[in-house]
């Protein structure tokens, strides 16, 4: 296998399972499958009490297998729960005192910038990463067409890392690593069917070791 740090990682955005064991379990046997960077979890509809616990389950099995446990949206849940970072859809000035308050102890990153002015605005604070598309965004098998020409554009100009938003269906890998992005983020696409999830993303890491460009 090709040493996943020199080419694009996968990155996970954690499904809405309403019981935090069952969602720990799944998340565990994904990340068993193969490489992956770092775990999105999401607060989806939960109230902030069913989330911090929803948090206290996964975040220890995504450390210790050697992920980044990323908190979306709540930084009191995040500190609480002692994970690595927080993934933030937010505009330049909520990103940047975020990252004022939080950085460096926390990752701090995301985005969800939706064009070239608005990326460079959120760059401008620094974080560890943008994000191109929205956790919330895999609704079509494939990534978004603006977000891929973005991806490609903030690769190619900005040293600061970057996250592709896939879509439903794995078929577009390929594409999403061939932007240069340096992560491809993948939700229902992996765990529509939790117990498809290793296999899954076994492949995915199969194709980047395969098809993805190899970075410096």
């Amino acid at each position: 296998m090709t040493d996943p740090t020199t080419r694009c990682r996968l990155v996970l955005v954690a499904p809405d399972i309403a019981d935090p064991a069952g969602l720990a379990n799944v998340i565990g046997d994904a990340l068993r499958g193969g490489d992956v960077a770092s775990v999105i979890v999401p607060q989806h509809a939960l109230d902030d009490k069913s989330f911090q616990k929803r948090c206290e389950a996964v975040v220890p099995v995504i450390q210790a297998a050697g992920a980044a446990a990323l908190v979306a949206g709540d930084t009191r849940v995040a500190g609480r729960v002692r994970c690595d970072g927080l993934h933030l859809e937010v505009g330049p000035t909520a990103m940047a005192e975020a990252i004022e308050r939080h950085s460096p102890g926390m990752i701090v990153g995301g985005g969800n910038a939706r064009e070239r002015h608005a990326a460079l605005s959120i760059g401008e604070a620094q974080p560890d990463y943008v994000m191109f598309g929205s956790i919330a965004g895999d609704i079509k098998p494939e990534p978004h067409s603006k977000n891929l020409a973005l991806a490609e554009w903030w690769a190619d100009m900005i040293e600061i890392p970057c996250i592709v938003m896939g879509g439903t269906s794995l078929a577009f890998v390929e594409d999403m690593a061939k932007t240069g992005a340096e992560f491809i983020a993948f939700s229902k696409a992996v765990f529509s069917d939790p117990t498809e999830a290793p296999r899954l993303v076994a492949e995915i890491n199969a194709t980047l070791d395969e098809k993805a460009p190899r970075f410096g």
